[in-house]
């Protein structure tokens, strides 16, 4: 299972790369594969405004649909348009092509509250 060390993580499975004031978001390589095949993603379009941990969005699966919740609070600046199309590039590539919403952190301090590589790793095998 693939945790990179350089992103944060939610307990809910979210993870984010924080760049200046902007985060990018997706699910987990943990998730992907408890999800199974993934159909469908309804995500906010941009200019909406996200609040941490409250949902964004749902994740439709085979097995599933879950919702997606926005580790930080913020307003989306971008959305993955190839999800749109292709909802399985986020099985093949969860932290790479696979992501899906952008966020300009309203308080950038809010990533204090999420959780470093190793202790997700920790909350996955436990």
């Amino acid at each position: 299972m693939n945790i990179p060390s350089d992103l944060l993580y939610t307990k809910d499975h979210e993870w984010i790369r924080v760049t200046g004031d902007t985060a990018e978001i997706g699910i987990t390589d943990y998730a992907q594969g408890e999800l199974g095949d993934i159909v469908f993603v309804e995500l906010p379009e941009v200019g909406k405004k996200v609040a941490q941990m409250q949902a964004f969005g749902t994740i439709e699966a085979v097995k599933a649909v879950s919702e997606l919740f926005s580790p930080v609070t913020g307003t989306v600046s971008a959305v993955n348009g190839m999800i749109e199309n292709d909802a399985g590039v986020i099985n093949r590539d969860p932290y790479g092509e696979g992501w899906m919403i952008k966020v300009k952190m309203s308080n950038p301090s809010e990533t204090a509250a999420l959780i470093q590589a190793d202790q997700y790793r920790k909350l996955v095998n436990a």
